[in-house]
């Protein structure tokens, strides 16, 4: 039986977020980490069937310990990233690859722990149907594209923000990071615009516009906000 695998990125240091020594993902709001809210969320899913986590080298052990303080059974493995985001990606689905021989992938981001449970049942079966998905959600602004001289607007109505997991089948999308990395391309941005270099189109799937990336300090404070008004 097909099985459905979050592999969950933990692998950045967060510099824009002007924390100090702690990368962002373990910066906590009301004493839990932000990693393992991320995590919760999947280990929760009930279609969710394992979870592999790509961490900074140097904080494997204690990802191990918030793993077992929060009684997160359902990840299987815990790696080291690479030196680049597509390089950490391979090593997060190789060792997926190595765990689960048929399986669906979604990749997340450790830092982006507000998606929802409707959001990754609906990315899962968008993949089912048509091989592939990618979690989106409205732009809320008007766009102001510029290429050169080249200078467009666009309508916020003909654009979407794209948001994680993005999701495949696990043996489709290892399958294109390996020939990525034997071609030279070791530092494509992410797996949809990977898909599209070899001429795989990737359905859109929309999801709230909560589900950011906790990348500034902004960003931080409205999931702290977030999440304390979900307390009221």
């Amino acid at each position: 039986m097909m099985k459905n695998i979050a592999v969950i990125f933990a692998g950045g240091i967060g510099r824009r977020m002007n924390n100090g020594d702690v990368p962002k993902q373990f910066l906590e709001v009301d004493g839990k980490p932000i990693l393992v809210y991320t995590i919760e969320v999947f280990q929760r899913h009930e279609l969710i069937d394992g979870i592999v986590v790509v961490s900074v080298s140097n904080w494997i052990d204690h990802v191990n310990e918030l793993i077992e303080q929060y009684g997160l059974s359902k990840v299987s493995a815990v790696i080291p990233g690479g030196d680049t985001g597509h390089e950490s990606r391979l090593f997060g689905l190789r060792a997926a690859r190595d765990q689960y021989e048929n399986a669906i992938v979604l990749i997340h981001d450790g830092v982006r722990p507000l998606i929802d449970t409707d959001t990754i049942t609906a990315a899962i079966e968008c993949t089912r149907n048509n091989g592939s998905a990618v979690v989106c959600a409205p732009a809320i602004e008007t766009i102001y594209h510029e290429n050169g001289n080249n200078k467009t607007i666009i309508p916020r109505e003909q654009c979407s923000l794209m948001r994680a997991p993005q999701c495949f089948y696990l043996n489709e999308i290892l399958e294109l990071y390996e020939r990525a990395v034997a071609e030279g391309n070791n530092d494509v941005i992410d797996s949809v615009t990977l898909m599209q270099m070899y001429g795989r189109s990737v359905p859109k799937v929309m999801g709230s516009a909560e589900n950011i990336k906790i990348t500034t300090p902004l960003d931080f404070f409205m999931f702290e906000g977030i999440m304390r008004s979900r307390q009221i």
